[in-house]
């Protein structure tokens, strides 16, 4: 009997080591709260509904909303933040951005990539270091198939609500450089993520040059299509060499992020890589899909021929 009892005494102490130690693991689950910028910021889009919201809190893990600042991006902020946009605009694209110390670096991470059908990581970082954007943790996420542009409005809002005013002209630039990305994606018919090691490149020669005209400009952008062997229509050049000019014209210091370009063009590189790997390995496939009904049709031909030499 007494051995009975120690047994018993011997799982219970176990057992409440066990729930201590599983109280312990879930404490180090949560993040720990950077007090100098205060909570991470979720922005939900104003259309999504009750059970939308709920599942965009779950792909942004947001186990506990005391622990993040909740804002809703309105129609009234995409028109506030983003001109010849339209008011009554539907809005599912949902942000949650954690800001980081200096030196940190920028990330993002479209955690639903199925569901933002036009913009891609590396496409929305860019656009918001252009904004001004550095030290931060970015996460994106829609319930359905969207474009993703309206994200940035939701992002920009979060740091204005976050005592961070952002520069409106730097900003605008920003929407034009998404714009211009998507544009050349779908119109040229060139990888998303060609397209952001393109705008990428450029904004590094253009911190190693600092061009002072906009024929210095138009000489960066012309160098680096042929360096990076990218044909484009003359109208879609002019685009480039515009938008980069307004990037000269305002001043936006790429040297202060160059070590962040550096790694987001390795991220690139890496994405090109993988992307050039499966598309081998489709070819492969489709390859062996094609040997393979060949040889059946070769097959019922030589039967064919068989029965008609009987014949």
């Amino acid at each position: 009997m007494k051995r009975i009892t120690a047994i018993l005494l011997t799982l219970v102490v176990l057992v409440g080591f066990s729930g201590i130690q599983s109280v312990k693991a879930a404490d180090n689950e949560t993040e720990s709260i950077n007090e100098k910028f205060g909570l991470p910021i979720v922005v939900y889009g104003e259309t999504l509904t009750t059970e939308q919201k709920q599942e965009v809190q779950k792909l942004l893990e947001v186990k506990d909303t005391s622990q993040v600042e909740e804002i809703i991006a309105t129609g009234e902020d995409l028109v506030n933040y983003i001109e010849g946009e339209d008011r009554n605009a539907r809005m599912f694209s949902s942000a949650k951005i954690t800001r980081k110390e200096k030196g940190e670096g920028l990330k993002v991470d479209i955690v639903t990539p199925a569901n933002i059908t036009e913009v891609t990581n590396s496409m929305y970082a860019n656009a918001l270091l252009t904004a001004g954007i550095e030290n931060a943790t970015v996460q994106v996420a829609s319930p359905i198939k969207v474009s993703g542009h309206s994200a940035l409005v939701g992002i920009y809002k979060a740091y204005d609500e976050g005592g961070e005013k952002l520069d409106t002209v730097r900003m605008e630039v920003a929407n034009e450089e998404l714009n211009v990305a998507t544009e050349l994606a779908k119109e040229e018919g060139m990888n998303q993520e060609k397209v952001s090691e393109l705008l990428t490149e450029i904004k590094k020669e253009m911190a190693d040059q600092n061009p002072a005209t906009k024929e210095e400009v138009e000489k960066i952008v012309e160098e680096k299509l042929k360096s990076l062997n990218i044909e484009l229509s003359p109208e879609d050049r002019q685009l480039l060499i515009d938008l980069f000019e307004k990037m000269r014209a305002i001043n936006i210091d790429f040297d202060n992020v160059k070590q962040q370009l550096e790694d987001l063009t390795s991220e690139i590189q890496s994405t090109i890589k993988d992307f050039v790997k499966d598309e081998g390995f489709g070819e492969k496939v489709s390859n062996f899909f094609s040997s393979v009904i060949q040889a059946i049709s070769d097959f019922f031909t030589s039967v064919a021929n068989f029965f008609k030499n009987l014949i």
